[in-house]
């Protein structure tokens, strides 16, 4: 048991502590919003990943070999969503920007907590990169047969305990970020640097060798 928790943990800080397009639009989110909206986009990249995982522990390589067809077409999909974001998230900032030196009226509400946890949830569960990533962890460590349902359990358990955690401290980055930038300037740029990185990302993921 103690193994399964282990392994659950480096699965799930394995997938999530490399800072992709979805963490830094986690972050950006964050800081323009508000913590509660942040922990809540924070727990729908995790609850993909705990999905994912545990798509991994009840299919294993069949699984696996089922995804890698799709996966070029996928990753397509999701660098275009996340292309999509980058650009609204800078028309954004830019026009909020603009108007707030032609009017006072209060801008647009942000996303609700509920939203952003859909969103994030969805973007995530676009790349299956992460169901290959777990399915190969799990193989590679023990076989199916020898894994009991109170270990795939735990496994999965801890492998969303661990993302959950470290989404969470992004989204605390975020916050953070939001505080010490408060002026509408000081969200602007953290904005557009934001969507360019997202951009580069997102360009790196659809050339890169599958």
């Amino acid at each position: 048991m103690t193994a399964a928790v282990l392994a659950g943990l480096l699965a799930g800080y394995g997938i999530a502590v490399p800072v992709g397009a979805v963490g830094t639009y986690l972050v950006s989110l964050t800081a323009r919003t508000s913590p509660r909206t942040g922990v809540c986009a924070a727990l729908g990249i995790a609850t993909a990943d705990g999905l994912y995982a545990l798509a991994a522990t009840l299919g294993g390589s069949a699984l696996a070999s089922a995804l890698r067809p799709a996966l070029e077409p996928l990753r397509r999909v999701c660098a275009l969503v996340l292309l999509a974001l980058a650009a609204w998230g800078a028309a954004t900032a830019v026009r909020r920007y603009r108007g707030r030196r032609l009017t006072s009226r209060a801008e647009a509400a942000p996303p609700s907590p509920a939203r952003a946890y859909l969103t994030l949830l969805g973007i995530t569960l676009l790349n299956p990169t992460t169901v290959i990533y777990f399915a190969a962890l799990v193989l590679g460590s023990q076989s199916e047969e020898a894994a009991g349902l109170a270990e795939r359990t735990v496994f999965v358990t801890a492998a969303f305990a661990a993302s959950a955690s470290w989404q969470v401290l992004l989204a605390g980055g975020g916050a953070l970020l939001g505080r010490a930038l408060t002026g509408h300037r000081g969200r602007l740029v953290t904005a557009l640097v934001a969507s360019g990185v997202m951009t580069a990302l997102a360009v790196r993921m659809v050339t890169a060798p599958a």
